[in-house]
């Protein structure tokens, strides 16, 4: 199974650009739970798939519309254009919400046609702004989804922020639970040489980290963060003034 912007077990944070806080937060996460490996697709196409079904659902129940997608030979935007939208919206019942996703995909796959001939390699060569642009212009696509698209499919430097991220970093203190979402982004690209490579695996140790540990109800025994205290940095903006 391929994995996109894959990183080495063995790579080093210190990058010229690196917080010291972001370095010691993602090599603790390195060294519990070792390359992510993430997104777990045979293709990048279906790394779309995965990032629109996912939204608001466990990744248990993506993989399991995944899997009848795959089955009847749907996974694949070309098939998703042609489709009658109630056909598609039983095939992925297991995501939930199904008619709006079925809506959203066959929203996709009419942009990926008409711009880009269903061509991922087309699409990549166009910009990260651009693209996000036309992304968010899509019936349903927010910037998480947009974003979980630009980096785990195309490759762009795009530091993903989920409900997990937001948890994390606010239960220690790195930023406010109420930050928006721009505001979150920024608190790791500002600090982060644009590497997709690095924002793939932080962002997926992140999510690693929310599922086994930091749940709603933090199971803190055990986690690699539960001593972790926040490094004092000029420009924080979880640091309020007085």
């Amino acid at each position: 199974m391929l994995r996109y912007a894959e990183l080495s077990t063995a790579r080093d944070l210190t990058m010229k650009k690196t917080n010291r806080t972001h370095e010691e937060l993602y090599s603790r996460l390195l060294a519990a739970f070792g390359c992510r490996n993430w997104w777990p697709a045979k293709s990048a196409e279906e790394v779309i798939f995965g990032a629109i079904l996912t939204q608001n659902v466990a990744w248990t129940s993506v993989e399991q519309a995944v899997a009848a997608l795959r089955r009847e030979g749907k996974l694949h935007f070309e098939s998703i254009a042609v489709m009658v939208e109630a056909e598609l919206a039983a095939l992925i019942r297991p995501a939930r919400f199904m008619n709006q996703k079925a809506r959203t995909l066959q929203a996709f796959a009419e942009y990926f046609g008409i711009q880009y001939g269903y061509s991922i390699r087309r699409m990549k060569k166009y910009t990260t702004e651009s693209l996000r642009e036309q992304l968010l212009s899509l019936y349903r696509i927010g910037p998480e989804t947009a974003d979980s698209i630009l980096l785990y499919a195309l490759g762009k430097p795009v530091f993903v922020i989920d409900a997990y991220t937001k948890r994390i970093c606010s239960r220690h203190g790195l930023m406010g639970p109420d930050d928006p979402y721009d505001v979150y982004q920024r608190f790791f690209m500002d600090r982060l040489a644009p590497d997709a490579a690095l924002y793939n695996d932080f962002h997926a140790q992140l999510v690693h980290l929310g599922n086994r540990f930091c749940t709603t109800r933090p199971l803190c025994s055990g986690c690699p963060l539960q001593d972790f205290k926040t490094l004092p940095f000029k420009g924080n903006p979880a640091k309020k003034p007085s």
